[in-house]
């Protein structure tokens, strides 16, 4: 009711001027002269009420013309005739002006629409866009249970903002049916998934031969149940890999569940205890079946590349992970080793130089991995150089005892050096990190053509993607060991200096934590040979001692720690601490009785880093990537954006979403 009043006291312009002359005619009771104003007052009133009505009219007259062209009355007819709707108001008050009878149908209203606001008309309807100076809505406009994108435009736009005469014409066009149709196609759009059993091998050795069939029927049953509420195909097309189709309007459900399979998947026992695990990978948003099968692969390589037993999602452009919670099992063979030492070889052997580059701030595994590609480029008699900073590194003891070696006197080269240097037909080896932004030089990596990569580390989002060789073992200790079992199939025990077999003993003592983390069989065969090589474990434990001023700053950082969940240490240090001092203080962390895992969170250099370790049950990675650091299960890290606080409040919630989940 108020508003049909408000649209009578709109359209009756003379109504104000009789309202002011009956007050007048009341007041020449009272006054005689005050009347008389009153009555001027509205002659006033009324004059500047149609001058102002012959105004706005004359402009929307003049708009229609030049919407027009110009053209005479018969060829402007064509506007009204417009198979679009049409609807004209002005900019000030928002009140229609003018619609063609298109858009009259599309209205509830049908009558009494001019006069009327464009919110009333239209609810929700909002022209900022066109002050803007936007041609369309960015949105879609929701209108009596249809869709519609509106395109428009606006009469004087530079004056719009003092010009309370200007208007604004829009145009509505349906696409309700067009919006069903892309949403159904995008619902039915398929999704392939790769899924692939780790353990294959060691479930089939661990399972007597006539129970081996009602294994792998216990592991389809629930794989065939997982996969039955989608609709989906699920065919075993190898040994230990499905292949599964299905829509994405099912996708949803499993990525909110984390893909539940992969806990089910673990209920499946051989004989001896063995668990099964599994890998899955899945692509989406492809242009074809063949390009939707290759982001599968690349998403099942990813996830095995991370440790297995979790679910990697690949798309158009990002990787998103899901588990990967559980202690990697070793999976390695020497065959694998014998293959890449032999095409590491070649590779060298075509280099007309190499360089060996590891990641920024060397540690020891680092340096220990970079000294024996160094002695393989030696003894082949070709020309090796080590990219690293040697001033802003934690390797300082080693690198001075490799640098009085006469066969080191000009090993070491900054990454700049190394840029304006580099050729075509260099080898450039990577050593200890497979992330792009992580080496020492990218400007290097991007220069070389040819690169092969040597690390240890769960590969992440980013990664070097150009590799001749690709040396990838995320079950290994450190990339000393992996260099190590290189060397065996390259190069005699006596071919090694007795220092360089300390560097590399010195890299898989640092990250196995003397041999108590991460540790397998082929660890201590590795650091068999290097002890056969020469190498003095007396002087290896003596590279990691430290002064007592680091000791007393490691257990200052020890006091400032507090348990979250009873089972996490976590130390966050206002002030600046070196990344020795803080990742040690997170290995004494974890001697605590009932921590799992620690974090220790500092300042350097204007900017926030965390050290973070693990005894193997709480995979620190997931929970430092999900803040962009890096790393494996036991060990990780990085630089990362924000405050030491506000790294902490994003580390608790990190923490708490990996232990609820």
């Amino acid at each position: 009711m108020h508003k049909k009043i408000s649209r009578v006291l709109r359209a009756n312009n003379i109504l104000y001027t009789v309202c002011l002359l009956a007050f007048a005619a009341l007041t020449v009771t009272v006054s005689v002269p005050l009347a008389v104003l009153e009555v001027l007052a509205a002659a006033v009133t009324l004059l500047l009420i149609n001058r102002r009505g012959k105004t706005v009219q004359q402009n929307v007259r003049q708009y229609v013309d030049r919407m027009s062209g110009g053209m005479d009355s018969a060829t402007s007819s064509n506007m009204l005739a417009s198979p679009l709707p049409m609807m004209v108001f002005g900019v000030k008050d928002e009140d229609v002006l003018w619609s063609n009878e298109q858009f009259m149908a599309l209205s509830e209203q049908k009558e009494g629409i001019f006069d009327a606001k464009v919110g009333d008309v239209v609810p929700g309807f909002s022209s900022r866009w066109l002050l803007e100076g936007k041609r369309e809505c960015p949105e879609l406009v929701s209108w009596n249970h249809r869709q519609y994108r509106v395109f428009g435009s606006m009469s004087h736009l530079d004056e719009a903002v003092r010009d309370s005469s200007a208007v604004c014409t829009t145009y509505w066009l349906d696409v309700t049916e067009l919006e069903q149709m892309r949403t159904t196609l995008d619902i039915t759009r398929p999704v392939a998934g790769i899924l692939m059993l780790d353990n294959y091998e060691d479930l089939m050795k661990a399972c007597p031969e006539n129970k081996r069939s009602a294994l792998l029927a216990a592991i389809e049953e629930k794989l065939s149940g997982w996969a039955s509420d989608s609709d989906g195909l699920l065919l075993k097309y190898d040994r230990d890999r499905y292949l599964f189709m299905f829509e994405e309007k099912n996708f949803s459900e499993y990525a909110e569940a984390r893909f539940a399979i992969l806990d089910q998947i673990r209920t499946v026992v051989a004989g001896d205890g063995v668990a099964a695990t599994m890998s899955i990978g899945m692509g989406r948003d492809a242009d074809g079946f063949d390009a939707l099968f290759k982001n599968a692969s690349l998403a099942l390589e990813m996830a095995l590349s991370r440790g297995g037993d979790q679910a990697v999602v690949k798309d158009r452009t990002n990787f998103e992970f899901y588990g990967g919670r559980a202690k990697a099992a070793e999976k390695r063979t020497k065959v694998k080793s014998r293959v890449m030492a032999n095409a590491l070889g070649e590779l060298m052997s075509d280099a007309k130089h190499i360089y060996i580059m590891g990641h920024k701030y060397a540690d020891m595994d680092c340096l220990g991995a970079a000294a024996g590609i160094y002695c393989v480029a030696r003894k082949r008699g070709k020309h090796a150089q080590i990219v690293m900073d040697t001033e802003n590194n934690a390797v300082h003891p080693m690198l001075n005892k490799l640098r009085e070696l006469p066969e080191y006197s000009e090993a070491f080269i900054s990454g700049s050096e190394a840029f304006l240097k580099a050729q075509p037909g260099s080898l450039l080896v990577v050593v200890d990190t497979n992330r792009p932004g992580s080496v020492e030089s990218e400007q290097l990596l991007e220069a070389c053509n040819r690169v092969a990569v040597i690390d240890h580390h769960r590969r992440g989002t980013s990664y070097i993607e150009k590799m001749a060789l690709n040396y990838h073992e995320p079950y290994a200790s450190s990339a000393s060991e992996l260099v190590t079992e290189i060397l065996q199939y390259l190069l005699e025990p006596a071919d090694l200096l007795k220092t360089e077999a300390e560097a590399l003993l010195a890299g898989i003592v640092l990250d196995t934590k003397n041999f108590t983390n991460r540790t397998g069989g082929r660890t201590f065969e590795a650091a068999a040979f290097l002890r056969r090589s020469g190498a003095d474990t007396a002087d290896v434990q003596r590279m990691f001692q430290s002064d007592l001023d680091a000791m007393v700053a490691r257990y200052a950082i020890i006091q400032e720690a507090e348990l979250y969940r009873k089972e996490v240490a976590i130390a966050a240090l206002d002030q600046e601490c070196d990344r020795v001092t803080a990742a040690k203080a997170a290995d004494e962390l974890l001697t605590l009785k009932g921590v799992k895992a620690s974090f220790v969170l500092y300042k350097k250099d204007n900017g926030a880093y965390i050290s973070a370790r693990s005894l193997g049950e709480i995979n620190v990675q997931v929970i430092v990537e999900a803040l962009g650091g890096g790393g494996n299960s036991t060990t990780a890290g990085g630089q990362l954006n924000g405050t030491v606080a506000e790294l902490r409040e994003k580390l608790l919630v990190s923490i708490g979403h990996y232990m609820d989940n």
